[in-house]
């Protein structure tokens, strides 16, 4: 692929997927209330964004997306940033979805399918913004994995880990590898407790 059609993927596709994520994440929100204050929820910047050149060529990261940051340029980078605190505004409003469901007593079942759900509806509604190659590709790529063309079900992350609070924690997880590329942490909500940072990898 030429550099000049992966930066072209990377601007486009990248924010696209972590924009539609956070729209998804408004209207799913619970009250705040739910969340021990403004300290959790949200992006912490935690370093410098890289200002190197675009860098088009053979990338070490098993990540995809810290590939297609590197490809960036240090503006496209700079928004990209911005469309990740976004995202991680999404991540907080399932903490809190998260959160007002066990004050309801909620089943760990019940919560776990919930959050699935609102991850993978983010997808679809994403993939309405991308270009028929770009949703064809993602789309086969989960479908050989996964059997679904917008990732991994509910079931199948009850099997992969074992118990319905385990699938519920992946759901809300941040990759820290994309994180780092753009300078910025996840502070998560957890339920009742002081703000900590969910470090596993998250969801396919």
């Amino acid at each position: 692929m030429s550099s000049s059609r992966l930066r072209s993927l990377a601007r486009r596709a990248l924010p696209l997927v972590l924009v539609a994520q956070a729209a998804l994440g408004a209207a799913a929100a619970a009250p705040a209330a739910a969340c021990p204050g403004s300290a959790c929820g949200g992006s912490v910047v935690v370093a410098p964004l890289s200002q190197e050149p675009s860098d088009p060529g053979p990338c070490t990261s098993p990540e995809k997306v810290v590939c297609m940051i590197r490809a960036e340029t240090p503006a496209e980078r700079a928004e990209s940033r911005e469309v990740r605190m976004r995202y991680h505004a999404l991540l907080g409003e399932m903490d809190r979805t998260e959160c007002e469901m066990r004050a309801q007593g909620r089943s760990e079942e019940e919560i776990a399918r919930k959050l699935v759900r609102m991850r993978n509806e983010a997808k679809e509604i994403t993939r309405a913004g991308m270009s028929p190659e770009e949703t064809s590709r993602l789309e086969e790529r989960n479908q050989e994995k996964y059997g679904n063309p917008l990732g991994p079900t509910a079931d199948q992350l009850h099997a992969k880990y074992g118990s319905w609070r385990a699938v519920s924690d992946a759901a809300t997880r941040s990759s820290r590898a994309v994180d780092g590329e753009l300078g910025l942490e996840y502070r998560p909500c957890p339920c009742g407790t002081e703000p900590s940072t969910r470090t596993a990898a998250p969801l396919g």
